[in-house]
């Protein structure tokens, strides 16, 4: 590929949630996991070691030159990435701590995540290179948005957006960051009905069918363990279980045969079946290490997040106020779900629930409509200008006379 010629697969930055081909051979208890095989990192707990999820088999530590990039093209992406961050950490203009830590929700394996803001330097905003729109540290702890695509998301109530604007603690890094929040205002309104009811009941949509096609997976190994059933057979058994409805009989089985499908192309994506092949499929069911993790989707800590997020809007539209740390009993309630102590069709019942009041909550609010668009566009407007001045001026600081070198347009 062009432009990969000067980049070292063994030394480009592996942020979190890259995949990964191993380099050497593991042993994770009674189990050889060789070489070659796909993982995705999950973690970078110290300088050169990266922690990695292999399926089916759990988290392993490598060094990072026992790692190569699934893709080849993510090395220059993550380069790229890590670069920029680096650059322009000097121009971030407000900060947050968010998450569990801002929840009053964590635990001692909570992580601290960082939110904020960033402003381009005017240089960085005038050639043929495009300009980064998000800045993201390596292990995915720290997410920062250019000032614009901030504001932008703040109109359209985002709920990452508003969280970072209205959580108590955020600091302001610079008069523009101060600028930003003392306009705050102008980005709520009723609007966060529709983005907080949205988000959450597609959640809770996918949770449902998650758990639906996580208890077909299960069903569908155990039928294989039994013996050497043929692929119309399990299609048929799976049809019967399943409660999807199917205008026929034969659409049902059409359907079971498609997931049986998808679910062993899936396994070999993942390096747990050696082809894309029912026949596969089998002989992995009967294999010593036929039992699969709860999909990532299904943790406990998806579904606390989401009856948080539908309180947290209903508190906002009720009081006028956002209010993210939840008080008791509540809190109590979404810590026993996040400890997995509650059973997920018990959670998404409540959801459900929660999603009425949330209804009512919308009918009593006396929060305006509509966000402030006008205001909105003065404020970007005097941020842009002001960053123009700066920038032409040469004013000491990250946006001006020590501004960090613009990226330079090239062929590839």
């Amino acid at each position: 590929m062009k432009g990969l010629g000067a980049l070292d697969p063994r030394a480009a930055p592996l942020p979190h949630g890259t995949e990964v081909i191993t380099g050497v051979d593991r042993v994770a208890g009674e189990r050889t996991v060789p070489q070659g095989t796909i993982g995705r990192v999950v973690g970078l707990p110290e300088e050169g070691l990266l922690d990695v999820h292999v399926v089916g088999v759990g988290t392993l530590r490598y060094r990072r030159e026992d790692l190569t990039l699934r893709k080849a093209g993510q090395a220059r992406y993550a380069t790229r990435r890590a670069d920029t961050y680096e650059a322009l950490m000097p121009c971030r203009v407000l900060e947050t701590v968010v998450g569990s830590q801002a929840w009053g929700l964590a635990d001692e394996r909570s992580d601290t995540d960082l939110r904020g803001a960033f402003a381009l330097p005017f240089s960085w905003t005038t050639g043929l290179a495009d300009p980064p729109q998000d800045l993201v540290r390596e292990d995915g702890s720290a997410t920062y948005w250019e000032v614009g695509k901030a504001i932008r998301q703040a109109l359209r109530a985002d709920p990452n957006t508003l969280e970072m604007l209205f959580v108590p603690g955020v600091k302001a890094l610079d008069p523009i960051g101060a600028w930003i929040l003392e306009a705050r205002e102008a980005f709520v309104s009723k609007e966060i009905h529709g983005t907080f009811a949205r988000y959450a009941v597609a959640q809770l949509r996918r949770l449902e069918q998650s758990q639906r096609l996580a208890r077909h997976r299960a069903d569908v190994l155990e039928w294989l363990r039994e013996g050497e059933p043929t692929l119309d057979e399990v299609a048929a058994r799976l049809a019967d279980r399943s409660p999807r409805a199917a205008p026929t009989r034969a659409d049902g089985i059409l359907a079971a045969k498609e997931y049986i499908k998808q679910l062993y192309r899936s396994l070999h994506d993942q390096g747990l079946v050696e082809a894309k092949s029912f026949e596969a499929l089998g002989r992995f069911a009967r294999g010593p290490a036929a039992t699969l993790e709860l999909p990532r989707e299904l943790r406990p800590k998806n579904a606390y997040n989401l009856l948080r997020l539908v309180w947290t809007a209903s508190e906002w539209l009720r009081t006028g106020t956002p209010t993210f740390a939840p008080r008791s009993p509540l809190r109590d309630r979404l810590l026993a779900i996040k400890r997995g102590e509650v059973a997920l069709e018990e959670v998404l019942t409540e959801a459900e629930a929660m999603t009425v009041t949330l209804a009512e909550a919308l009918q009593e609010s006396a929060l305006p409509a509509h966000p402030d668009v006008e205001r909105a566009d003065a404020l970007l407007r005097r941020i842009r200008g002001e960053l123009a001045r700066r920038g032409l001026d040469a004013v000491e600081g990250p946006f001006g006379r020590d501004a960090p070198a613009a990226p330079v347009a090239a062929w590839e």
